[in-house]
């Protein structure tokens, strides 16, 4: 069925709706404008109300709008497309299953994809970052610009290519994450971490890298603010250029410098 050119507002609109197609539509003030719904599509769309895409199966959103007022608009939701997305609003993401992204920009990113599963992200934008990613696994992500704090944290199985991380405390506690030629800024990098592996990366940041398990550094080099790497992990390091300190890493580590 297609909706098109109308303004929703009030409690759950379209609650429980099946094989919809929205077009132009602007879902107002209200709570849950979508709530359990199944096979929706929308395109050139508005959501102001909060909770708006909450347990919901097979969603597709182009060329869409979260304005500032969509607290956490996308939660529980199984399967999910984005391309060409904007998002003001905070706790956007949370609990998605399958899901594939392009071209999205998060202006306010707090706590964005907690505990999202399985999929991959192109072309994502996103500021005000604290916790961004919590405890995500199973993600492949490409060209990211991120800004905030405390990434990554217990994330696992994630691939990521062409980032600018501009975020303190990343990677703590992950597991098996790669990241590529990629920009990483930030303090305290990596801490407790197991598998983490960094291929021709640039790195900023005091004491990065420490209390890590299994770590690898491939052709990476260190900022000279990027001091005391490295204290009480396990790790295989190929450095380019020069590092302004390294501090106790554990017995059988493999550190060289080209």
């Amino acid at each position: 069925m297609l909706i098109s050119n109308q303004i929703l507002s009030g409690e759950r609109p379209l609650y429980a709706s099946r094989d919809l197609r929205l077009e132009r539509i602007t879902i107002g003030e209200g709570e849950s404008g979508l709530k359990e719904s199944c096979r929706i599509e929308a395109l050139d769309c508005i959501f102001e109300g909060m909770y708006v895409l909450w347990e919901c199966e097979d969603v597709i959103c182009r060329n869409c709008t979260f304005e500032k007022d969509s607290r956490a608009s996308l939660w529980y939701v199984r399967g999910l497309q984005m391309d060409n997305c904007r998002i003001r609003s905070v706790k956007p993401l949370r609990e998605i299953d399958r899901l594939t992204i392009s071209r999205l920009r998060i202006n306010k990113g707090a706590e964005a994809f907690w505990f999202c599963r399985s999929g991959e992200i192109n072309h994502l934008q996103i500021t005000k970052a604290e916790y961004a990613f919590f405890h995500s696994e199973n993600l492949k992500i490409n060209h990211l610009h991120l800004q905030g704090k405390y990434t990554f944290q217990y994330a696992k199985d994630i691939e990521i290519h062409n980032a600018v991380l501009d975020t303190k405390d990343a990677f703590w506690n992950s597991e098996n994450c790669t990241v590529y030629d990629s920009d990483i800024r930030g303090e305290y990098l990596g801490w407790y971490s197991k598998n983490l592996r960094l291929v021709r990366c640039k790195i900023s940041g005091t004491q990065p890298l420490c209390y890590a398990r299994n770590l690898i550094l491939e052709d990476c080099s260190f900022a000279p603010d990027a001091d005391r790497a490295f204290e009480k992990s396990s790790v295989k390091a190929t450095i380019l250029g020069e590092i302004t300190s390294i501090v106790d890493p554990l017995p059988g580590s493999e550190i060289r410098k080209r």
